[in-house]
């Protein structure tokens, strides 16, 4: 029987001081030609647009440490990484170590965790299971795909819910995983990052956005003013570029150790013009460019939240192999050659304000102004490109596209509460109906992860209705997603 290999990604935003070697900072090139490359496949589809590249790099690096001949070569030349596996490990797990040692406590918060989950008895490599320990700090967990997969499911989702601050919910859908899975990486990520210059909430006013030269909606623009000039005025300036075709400004968190770079074409409908010029050379050219300026900004507020299954798209960008069956060469994860990628999951959620931006995955305005004094106005009030970036190594960590910020994502709905009720021998259990994709299950022993479907639920048009026979020893109920 054919196995299967799941890759699972979240997404990244981290920052600070850090020493960039030659060998750093062509990762970090690499990186940011495939973080564009992917934005360029992904940009295709219309709206908002939000990812981690930083955070796929990482999982399919964890993967990469076990690809061997035409794979090998093909992720290579996809990714950029460009040298042998190990020797790429160890250059990866040092940026990914330089970078989760700059935090700023109250400024910027980052949870960064990797794992795997391996099926137990599956013969792994030693050597793929301690670069995956050692250079990416990933905790290895066996499990049981064969005859958990459903239990296994709900575990990862678990771990990568706490790990980012319930941003991230149910990475792996139902039935993603099942008795061919053997191995699943995954890279959760939580961040929040407070502006240098907070954004006074007085001055947020609802604005028209422009989604096009004909079509608008009302929006939430947040305002600052240049230092010290009326209620709202900033203490600091800022990095600013501007041509004929577009803007440029660079806001940082906390003492600059990671920035937002927003890109604003002059025309409303000027986004696919700027986005068919993104190349490592322009962006590099744009950042040479920034000198520090008074500016008045006004910028959305903005929540944002986008998921992929990146399959194909990494298969169309030159890397195939990895996804057929037969053809695929993971041979340094097992030393064999019956694995291959099954699925590519990517989730990432975003909320900019006027404190700063928070961000987490699995991969996953008004005020008074001095008619006395001129300064460039930046007035993102149009869709415009945005980058999360590590000012130190410059690495692209989050990318996005915000077409319309009253495409907010709904609130997930909360989960209804139990009601029991005891009569004699008989317990009664009861929740709201309809309650959709949610299920009771129930487990004997909570140091387990065996829960089963209950059955026998019934209806009255109003509650869910359940009644159980009492008997010695425990019994956990809960409602989960189906």
């Amino acid at each position: 029987m054919r196995q299967t290999v799941l890759a699972l990604l979240g997404f990244i935003v981290v920052t600070g001081p850090m020493a960039v070697t030659a060998q750093l900072q062509s990762l970090v090139a690499s990186n940011t030609a495939f973080a564009l490359n992917l934005y360029g496949e992904l940009s295709t589809n219309a709206g908002n647009l939000f990812f981690s590249p930083y955070s796929i790099s990482t999982c399919l690096a964890m993967l990469y440490a076990g690809a061997s001949g035409d794979t090998e070569q093909q992720m290579s030349q996809v990714l950029g990484f460009g040298t042998g596996p190990q020797q790429f490990a160890s250059v990866f797990g040092e940026l990914q170590r330089e970078l989760e040692t700059n935090q700023a406590p109250g400024v910027i918060e980052l949870n960064v965790a990797n794992a795997l989950w391996t099926q137990e008895g599956y013969p792994f490599l030693p050597a793929f299971l301690e670069t995956a320990a050692n250079q990416y700090k990933a905790n290895v967990n066996q499990a049981d795909f064969i005859t958990q997969a459903g239990a296994v499911t709900e575990q990862i989702n678990s771990w990568v819910a706490q790990e980012t601050q319930n941003k991230i919910q149910n990475i792996l859908p139902p039935g993603s995983l099942n008795a061919a899975t053997r191995l699943v990486l995954v890279n959760a990520i939580y961040f929040l990052g407070v502006w240098t210059e907070a954004f006074a909430e007085t001055n947020t006013w609802t604005q028209p956005f422009y989604l096009s030269s004909t079509n608008q909606v009302e929006a939430p623009l947040m305002h600052q003013l240049p230092p010290n000039l009326g209620t709202g005025g900033s203490g600091i300036t800022f990095n600013y570029m501007e041509t004929n075709d577009f803007q440029a400004i660079e806001l940082p968190y906390g003492s600059n150790q990671v920035s937002m770079l927003i890109l604003l074409p002059s025309q409303v409908d000027g986004c696919g013009q700027l986005e068919q010029q993104l190349s490592p050379a322009f962006l590099s050219s744009v950042l040479a460019q920034m000198i520090k300026q008074n500016v008045e900004i006004f910028l959305p507020r903005f929540t944002l939240e986008s998921s992929f299954e990146l399959t194909n798209t990494l298969a169309e960008m030159g890397m195939p192999d990895a996804f057929t069956p037969g053809v695929a060469d993971f041979s340094g994860i097992d030393g064999m050659t019956n694995l291959f990628v099954s699925h590519v999951f990517h989730k990432a959620w975003g909320k900019v304000n006027e404190a700063g931006t928070e961000a987490a995955a699995a991969t996953g305005v008004v005020g008074a102004t001095d008619a006395g004094f001129s300064w460039p106005v930046f007035r993102a009030d149009h869709p415009f490109l945005f980058f999360i970036r590590d000012t130190q190594s410059g690495s692209l960590l989050f990318l996005g596209r915000l077409a319309d910020p009253s495409q907010s994502p709904a609130a997930p709905a909360p989960t209804p509460s139990l009601t029991t009720r005891r009569s004699g021998n008989s317990l009664n259990i009861s929740w709201p109906y309809p309650s959709t994709g949610l299920t009771l299950q129930q487990n004997p022993d909570l140091s387990t992860t065996n829960w089963t479907q209950t059955g026998g639920v019934s209806n009255d048009g109003t509650n869910n209705l359940i009644t159980i026979t009492t008997r010695p020893g425990n019994l956990f109920f809960r409602l989960s997603q189906q």
